[in-house]
């Protein structure tokens, strides 16, 4: 699985869990709503300062955020 795909699941995942709207989080992390959604998709390539501010509005760590099974095998 592309990574992109990777991080959009990931995100998606955390913002249900959490009972955010994807408006609600683009509003906290500071970006356009349909920006996120392509996040979400896995169709955009997320600059590293965007990924900071994406997952401190999910309101958990970097290494809490990529520390699950969906970024297994991202060598492949």
């Amino acid at each position: 699985m592309d990574l992109q795909v990777q991080f959009g699941k990931r995100v998606k995942e955390l913002r249900l869990a959490k009972g955010l709207s994807q408006e609600a989080l683009a509003l906290k992390a500071e970006v356009d709503r349909t920006y996120m959604t392509s996040v979400e998709n896995g169709k955009r390539n997320v600059a590293i300062q965007n990924i900071g501010k994406i997952i401190a509005a999910l309101d958990i760590s970097i290494q809490d955020f990529f520390t699950t099974d969906i970024f297994e095998g991202i060598d492949e």
